[in-house]
């Protein structure tokens, strides 16, 4: 899309007023229910927070994107994450068929609807003014509980969004003459909840759903001013995704996902062991957050390796979930799940610390890839097959590769081709063929794993940046 077209989106869409006369875009990219379908795969841009996605020890969490998980689940489609650390820059993403679906517990509003579509409504919520309880040494001097009573105060708001609009209606309809600060999509209303908290500003709005979660986390906090009607929360869609609207839309609204969505809402907002995680230690939300309880033993031998510690995290969850006493139907024990003859191989055990299993799997992981180097100079393409190596084994990859070089595939890359054969070995006529050696492989499970584990180093990357994400792609 052209830039200066993604700019007026994103201008439009949230901020402007009443008096403004539409301004039409062009069309964006074209992608609806059959291209996701092929692919397999529905990509979710989503803003860090309790109420939409978030990530806890590893895990993906938050009331919306599960909301969408057992909707791909239904689907039989992989439901991919794209965090969004700057709400503004959403729109310009969905038009440019980055992300199918916008999920941050966005408002429908008549003047979105120009520009995106929105699912039916999973919430009805509306605005509340969120302010510090007074105490005696605080500089709000009462408690305000008529919106008169904002007379001459500073309040902190998204400046593209309809807080926004509504303060500002506010403002000039009751001549409060408030001092209302815009503030950028990447202050999200969560980091503004604890500003108000930790008394950094006095006052922001918030939607009523979100900031009753974030009082679990701070206390001190009333939300109980309601400056809005009641307001539908929905799924923000691409304007010309008619087919993937209606099939979500059908799914929100067929009888029999009642339960399933009512326990997800349950879940987020009417119970606090679990709504807290969202601000734990080893969550997403924290400003310096850890990914896992063992964040930097895995960084200090990854170093070692020259690979990212996000990777090796992906892999880690993906074996045992951060969980050292995990151990599966086959024997495979530990955070990286080792069969006890090749733990002994690697000097370890049941009884070994999470710090020595973890570099043993790392030292397994390096020798593996650099034996697959020596066939594969392409690192990247070498980091695919040492994941896939982790979980089947040597022996059914270099059948598959075998193939790959009898039907004319390249041997040497991972995704449509290796992985492709690797599937045709659960078939008798390429497992029985001469150039196979070691017999049938159930190999959807290791196409799965190879797909999972980057999936999650990108959600993983998106959680916790770092400096050369832009130009490195796994290393």
């Amino acid at each position: 899309m052209i830039r200066l077209t993604l700019i007026l989106l994103v201008a439009f869409l949230f901020s402007c007023t009443e008096t403004e006369e539409p301004v039409y875009l062009d069309e964006g990219c074209k992608r609806d229910w059959s291209e996701i379908r092929e692919d397999g795969v529905l990509t979710l841009l989503a803003e860090n927070s309790p109420a939409t996605y978030f990530i806890y020890r590893g895990r993906n969490m938050g009331y919306e994107y599960e909301l969408l998980h057992e909707f791909a689940k239904d689907m039989d489609i992989r439901l991919q994450i794209r965090m969004v650390n700057d709400l503004d820059e959403m729109h310009d993403l969905l038009n440019d068929c980055e992300g199918d679906i916008v999920a941050g517990n966005l408002t429908i509003t008549e003047k979105r609807k120009l520009f995106v579509d929105f699912s039916t409504p999973h919430l009805i919520t509306h605005e509340v003014l969120v302010q510090r309880i007074p105490h005696d040494t605080d500089t709000v001097s009462q408690l305000v509980v008529h919106l008169e009573e904002l007379k001459g105060k500073k309040i902190h708001v998204w400046k593209n969004s309809t807080f926004y609009e509504h303060i500002l209606k506010i403002n000039d309809n009751l001549n409060l003459h408030m001092k209302i600060i815009p503030t950028e999509g990447d202050l999200i209303t969560e980091e503004l909840i604890r500003q108000v908290s930790t008394g950094e500003i006095d006052y922001t709005i918030a939607d009523e759903n979100v900031a009753k979660i974030d009082k679990y986390y701070y206390p001190n906090i009333d939300i109980s001013l309601k400056i809005s009607e009641d307001q539908d929360i929905a799924f923000v869609l691409r304007k010309g995704s008619d087919k993937l609207r209606d099939t979500l839309n059908y799914w929100l609204n067929d009888p029999k996902n009642r339960s399933t969505i009512g326990e997800v809402k349950r879940k987020y907002f009417d119970r606090k062991s679990l709504i807290r995680k969202a601000n734990e230690q080893y969550s997403s939300l924290l400003q310096e957050g850890q990914l896992s309880p063992y964040d930097e033993i895995i960084k200090e031998e990854s170093k070692k390796i020259g690979w990212d510690w996000r990777l090796i995290s992906a892999i880690i969850y993906q074996e045992s979930k951060f969980e050292t006493w995990k151990t599966s139907w086959a024997g495979a024990f530990g955070i990286f799940q080792f069969m006890p003859a090749t733990a002994a191989d690697y000097g370890i055990s049941r009884n070994s610390s999470a710090e020595a299993q973890i570099k043993a799997g790392i030292r397994k992981l390096n020798k593996n890839f650099n034996q697959w180097l020596e066939l594969i100079p392409d690192s990247s393409e070498a980091v695919k097959f040492t994941l896939a190596n982790f979980n089947a084994g040597r022996a059914h990859i270099d059948d598959a590769r075998a193939l790959c070089e009898k039907y004319g595939e390249d041997p040497n890359v991972w995704f449509g081709s290796v992985d492709k054969m690797l599937l045709n070995l659960s078939k008798p006529k390429y497992y029985r063929d001469e150039v196979v050696k070691n017999g049938y492989c159930r190999g959807i499970e290791t196409y799965e794993y190879v797909i999972e584990i980057l999936q999650r180093f990108e959600e993983y990357k998106s959680a916790f940046p770092e400096e050369g994400d832009e130009v490195s792609e796994i290393f």
